[in-house]
């Protein structure tokens, strides 16, 4: 269900990706993987993957979008070419800049906004929650009262999900509705057709032309055509 969309959107983000990497000479998310390598140097630390996985954010950020919306949003991201510097990420952390990058993503794609960062602020939260949660030790006998110690909890998010987490924080979370990935439009499914449909139709194309011109290149050798005036000939008796 929206594995085309999701597909493409995904080879996009990767362009991104590529772009952000060639301009800064760093790949996104460096942030995450350190936290992983001083996290392996404590002993008996348990490190979670806490953030939604990445299929369920992209399917329904596709379905949440319009057809025209997804056009708009493909060619924005394909023709991205704008220049990055490293001071500009460091203005990104500025929280009135971060908010207003927000405030204009909101406006332009509410959907994707809400799909992309407050569902997983809300996925985040729950994730950081249970983390967090204290730690029952164990217990010589069914008779002995439970003892708890509290959970020491270290959680690397991206600045766009602090002020969404601090907001969800004392809420009583439900996630599974958000985990779910909605059918596809009928505008998805009829594009999804034109594209298998133009896919296959330049395919059937490509080979009748190169089978064409294979014909013509074998029919124009002086072999073949000796060997074809010879089938033509009418025999003498």
């Amino acid at each position: 269900q929206n594995g085309v969309m999701s597909g493409l959107m995904q080879m996009l983000l990767l362009k991104v990706s590529a772009h952000i990497t060639e301009q800064l000479g760093m790949a996104p998310g460096g942030e995450f993987r350190e936290a992983f390598k001083e996290a392996s140097k404590v002993p008996f630390c348990k490190f979670h993957l806490g953030d939604r996985p990445i299929p369920v954010t992209f399917k329904r950020a596709i379905a949440a979008l319009s057809f025209w919306q997804k056009v708009k949003l493909g060619w924005g991201l394909c023709f991205l070419s704008d220049p990055i510097s490293k001071d500009d990420v460091e203005k990104c952390k500025q929280k009135d800049l971060l908010e207003q990058m927000m405030a204009e993503m909101i406006g332009e794609f509410p959907d994707l906004h809400r799909t992309i960062v407050s569902e997983r602020d809300i996925y985040l939260t729950y994730m950081l929650k249970q983390a967090a949660k204290q730690i029952e030790l164990p217990r010589a006998s069914e008779n002995e009262p439970r003892r708890y110690i509290p959970a020491v909890v270290v959680g690397v998010v991206g600045m766009g999900h602090v002020p969404g987490i601090e907001k969800n924080w004392n809420s009583d979370l439900k996630i599974q509705e958000i985990m779910s990935v909605p059918p596809p439009s009928t505008s998805s499914k009829i594009f999804k057709f034109v594209l298998k449909a133009t896919v296959f139709g330049l395919l059937g194309y490509g080979c009748y032309r190169i089978g064409h011109r294979t014909v013509q290149f074998v029919l124009s050798m002086p072999a073949a055509q000796s060997y074809l005036q010879r089938l033509t000939e009418v025999p003498h008796n």
